[in-house]
């Protein structure tokens, strides 16, 4: 028995010491207990899902998000394939939106100030009930869509102003600027692009608002009208990013236009308005044409000039005569200049069905498709009278918003630009994307890493179809003349 105590208190003296080895001490007598090792982190999420947004010629679906759960998988049917290449890389998007005419801005700062702020936000806020714009192109001086028709340098008949002693940013500085300013603090990092409609009258051959030319003897005044409208508005705090030399240069019948051609915006650009820019050490972009998809004849003459095309950014389109394709054509011809899609009006008469099928293929995805790094509807903002326009201006400009005293109404354009910019921030890049049958579509890379794919249905019925990436299929359906867009 004796022996057998021995050996337990033996056993139970050798366990202490084992513990207190296995334990160390902490310094202050008390022994640490080592914690069990955490465990392994979670596996990252699989995005395998995709939401969508609908917006259906009929209006049943206006930017509505779907609940329809979609997932990738293995499917087999019979229904056309799109698929969808992140391999396959593109142009950089700058942005989507539209024209902040003086008009728009007229009727914008009518509204309250309430009204005014949740009406800005829902059109350049990254929230949930924002559409999320990220591009405007300004009128520089009046467009056909202002209240009066103006210059920055009007003078009595007759006179002329050399040094631009009397030029003023008032007019701009009753709606326009503080509209922007508003703008800004919602969206900081929008780019503006700068447009004339005509320049001073007293510039021009004919003395007029309308048509004319710009007399050669004041291209170099013309050039440092330029500089002084960029340097104004930057001690405004506004940048302006880019400016065209003249809206429509082929179109001299609008209030207020300018005829000039491309020979005239070469001369122009390479002896005036580029060295100027360069002296006055302004890095905004210059952009040339901005104007129809039928005279790719223009852009590429001046672009065969070394000495303008030194000075210019890229090239800027319309699409009231021609095709979308033209924009391929001219960046192949220059790949290392941009390109630009401007401006698309929707008229009053049009049907909602007609003008988004039309707008979606051709100013979204068929921009976007011919390396366009923008993509603008015209006017912003109108009455319920379609105006305010100038004595001979559009009287049937359709805004993207009617502005009136019981209500802001959402009109087609707001829809086709949000069905992109609300999804497709600037920085992102497009990606392969295949167009099937009267499926047409584009793909997007965002910088977040997420895939935004835009697919219209021209065809008149529902149409079944298929989704691939990376090996994977999702099956959906979409209304005939609706679109949609994918985001996953």
């Amino acid at each position: 028995m004796r022996e057998i105590n021995k050996i337990l208190l033996t056993v139970l003296l050798f366990s202490v010491l084992l513990c207190r080895c296995s334990k160390p001490d902490n310094g202050s007598g008390n022994t640490i207990v080592n914690p069990p090792p955490p465990p392994p982190p979670p596996p990252p999420p699989v995005a395998t899902g995709i939401s969508y947004w609908l917006t259906s010629g009929d209006k049943t679906n206006l930017l509505s998000k779907k609940t329809t759960k979609l997932d990738f998988g293995n499917i087999t049917n019979g229904f056309p394939v799109i698929n969808v290449d992140s391999t396959q890389v593109f142009q950089t998007v700058e942005g989507f939106g539209y024209t902040l005419t003086e008009g728009s801005a007229h009727v914008i700062n009518q509204l309250t100030a309430f009204a005014r702020n949740a009406l800005l936000t829902e059109l350049f806020g990254a929230g949930d009930n924002s559409i999320g714009v990220s591009y405007l192109r300004l009128g520089m001086g009046a467009t056909d869509l202002s209240t009066k028709v103006y210059s920055y340098d009007d003078i009595p008949a007759g006179e002329t102003d050399l040094t631009l002693a009397y030029f003023s940013l008032a007019n701009d500085q009753v709606a326009v600027i503080p509209v922007l300013k508003q703008i800004l603090q919602i969206k900081p990092n929008i780019k503006l692009l700068a447009s004339p409609w005509s320049p001073p009258v007293w510039m021009k051959d004919n003395n007029s608002s309308i048509g004319g030319s710009l007399i050669p003897a004041y291209y170099q005044v013309y050039a440092d009208y330029f500089v002084k409208y960029i340097k104004a508005m930057q001690a405004e705090g506004i940048t302006i990013h880019a400016i065209t030399p003249q809206n429509e240069p082929l179109h001299p019948g609008n209030n207020p236009s300018l005829f000039m051609s491309a020979s005239q915006q070469a001369v122009f650009i390479k002896n005036n308005l580029g060295p100027a820019f360069a002296a006055a050490g302004i890095n905004t972009k210059i952009i040339i044409y901005d104007h129809n998809c039928d005279r790719p004849d223009y852009p590429l003459e001046i672009l065969n000039d070394p000495a303008a095309r030194a000075y210019i950014d890229g090239s800027a389109f319309h699409l009231y005569a021609g095709s979308i394709n033209v924009l391929s054509q001219i960046h192949n011809a220059y790949p290392d200049k941009n390109i630009y899609f401007t401006e698309q009006y929707t008229a009053s008469n049009g049907s909602f069905a007609g003008d988004l099928q039309w707008h979606i293929k051709n100013v979204i995805i068929g921009s976007m498709r011919n390396h366009s790094m923008i993509a603008l509807e015209w006017n912003l903002a109108n009455d319920p009278s379609f105006g305010p326009y100038t004595p001979g201006g559009c009287t049937t400009c359709l805004g993207a918003v009617t502005i009136s005293t019981t209500g802001i109404t959402r009109n087609v354009a707001y829809y086709n630009i949000a069905q992109a910019s609300k999804f497709v921030p600037a920085g992102s890049k497009r990606i392969g994307s295949d167009n099937n049958g009267n499926l047409h579509t584009v793909a997007f890379l965002r910088a977040d890493g997420k895939k935004v794919l835009i697919v219209l249905n021209e065809n008149t019925t529902d149409q079944n179809f298929n989704i691939k990436f990376n090996g994977k299929l999702i099956s959906t359906s979409l209304p005939g003349t609706a679109a949609a867009t994918y985001v996953w």
